[in-house]
């Protein structure tokens, strides 16, 4: 039985999925609230990338792309999110009874102070901090300077700081807790 060789792109896929998938999967995963949504994101991310697999840029900067996607891909999440909240916010204000699927709000103060700041704030500590990615790589994410990220960075953890009573005034390492 003679073996079919497989075509070029799909071994480029193949290897671009198993080089990137379980950082990208972290990615997703310090995110969203769910492992399931974890698994959605990442999904969506490799389905983009195998539709615009032509499109793919060579080397390393497969990588950012693939976290550029997924950014744009919890964002979509986000907002999408948002109308899913309001029109059940309506809903309760409409119904006499209490909402009893609502989550429970956080009680580690950390996560308390990161859902805190805004959006791009969170976005840039987590890169950074969680993520691993060096200024340049979040620059290039971001579509800015590195001395842009350098200045959000810093601005970025004396909010967090703040937020958490002036606890930490420490800069944190890479991987670690912001």
């Amino acid at each position: 039985m003679a073996m079919t060789p497989v075509p070029a792109d799909d071994e480029r896929f193949r290897v671009l999925f198993d080089v990137n998938f379980a950082e990208l999967w972290r990615f997703a995963r310090r995110r969203c609230v769910n492992a399931d949504d974890a698994d959605d994101v990442t999904a969506q991310v490799y389905a983009v990338a195998w539709r615009r697999r032509n499109d793919l840029p060579e080397g390393d900067d497969q990588r950012l792309w693939l976290f550029g996607v997924a950014r744009r891909v919890l964002a979509n999440q986000r907002r999408s999110g948002g109308r899913r909240d309001q029109l059940l916010r309506r809903m309760v204000a409409v119904s006499d009874r209490p909402d009893a699927g609502a989550p429970e709000p956080a009680h580690d103060e950390l996560y308390a102070a990161l859902r805190a700041l805004d959006d791009d704030d969170r976005e840039v500590v987590m890169m950074r901090c969680w993520d691993g990615l060096g200024v340049g790589e979040i620059a290039a994410l971001l579509g800015c300077t590195p001395n842009a990220v350098s200045i959000r960075l810093h601005r970025a953890r004396r909010r967090l700081a703040e937020r958490l009573g002036g606890q930490r005034q420490a800069r944190p390492t890479e991987g670690a807790l912001p």
